[in-house]
């Protein structure tokens, strides 16, 4: 039975309010399961449940930060960190994106590259790290580089697969109508793989800041990094728990940046899962 306009308009509406209705639960069951870890991980701490030398407490960890920021280095650190991970990511989603999508241009390079993508993407890239820092110094770029090695072949592989969900038979139709290779690549495979490579940003994103955090703690003068480690040798537990409690907060702001990004790519699309 089909369902008249009026119809089809209230039940877009429903839907409409449905979906924000559940937003709306989803938002507050995230903050006040938060909120409850921070009101029971102070309170074990205040009456000895938890030992406070090794876990601290949200207020202390508070005013620590609050000394950090104020007369420390914990801003430019912060800085740092976030610079090093955006560019690692920008960059190693720019080049893993245009390494994948060049296969679709030659099934024999496709075929005999793919074995080494993915020999390469075993490698741990964390147990490259000294290599890295030993190369490129112990500066900005080698965090960079880390935070790239962590991201680009996760893009290739993840473009890689998009092109082989493009459709033959739509190539096939647009080449009989006179289209060239450039126009089936620009309006056929960039689109069809564009969700997949889009649905690697969030993984991506994770592992740029996990490359960073590696180098920094390898070597390092500034970074999140260098101040955990810097504080686990002076046994300063409290600002330990500062940067972890940072770090948190920072890829929190970042993957909530790339879902806003996927937003923006994929309007009108729909992600491959």
């Amino acid at each position: 039975m089909r369902m008249t306009q009026p119809e089809k308009n209230r039940y877009i509406e429903d839907e409409k309010k449905r979906r924000q209705r559940m937003k709306r639960i989803v938002i507050a069951g995230q903050l006040s399961i938060g909120i409850l870890v921070i009101v029971l991980w102070e309170v074990l701490t205040r009456i000895g449940v938890m030992d406070s030398y090794y876990w601290s407490s949200p207020s202390t960890i508070y005013e620590t930060a609050k000394v950090a920021l104020l007369k420390g280095t914990l801003w430019s650190d912060l800085v740092y960190t976030s610079l090093a991970t955006l560019a690692g990511f920008a960059s190693g989603t720019f080049f893993g994106s245009l390494i994948g999508l060049s296969f679709w241009w030659s099934a024999y390079y496709s075929r005999i590259s793919e074995p080494y993508l993915i020999a390469f993407n075993a490698i741990p890239k964390i147990a490259l790290g000294p290599v890295i820092v030993i190369l490129f110094g112990i500066g900005f770029f080698s965090k960079v580089m880390l935070a790239f090695l962590m991201t680009v072949i996760v893009t290739a592989l993840a473009a890689h697969s998009g092109i082989k969900a493009v459709d033959e038979d739509l190539e096939k139709l647009l080449y009989s109508l006179g289209a060239k290779r450039r126009h089936v690549f620009t309006k056929v495979v960039v689109p069809t793989a564009m969700p997949w490579i889009v649905s690697s940003l969030r993984i991506n994103i994770a592992l740029a800041l996990a490359g960073t955090i590696v180098g920094e703690f390898i070597s390092s003068r500034q970074g999140i990094g260098r101040m955990i480690l810097y504080a686990g040798q002076i046994l300063d537990i409290d600002l330990v728990w500062v940067g972890v409690c940072v770090l948190s907060i920072l890829s929190l702001l970042m993957y909530a940046g790339t879902v806003s990004l996927e937003k923006l790519l994929l309007r009108g699309q729909e992600p491959k899962q």
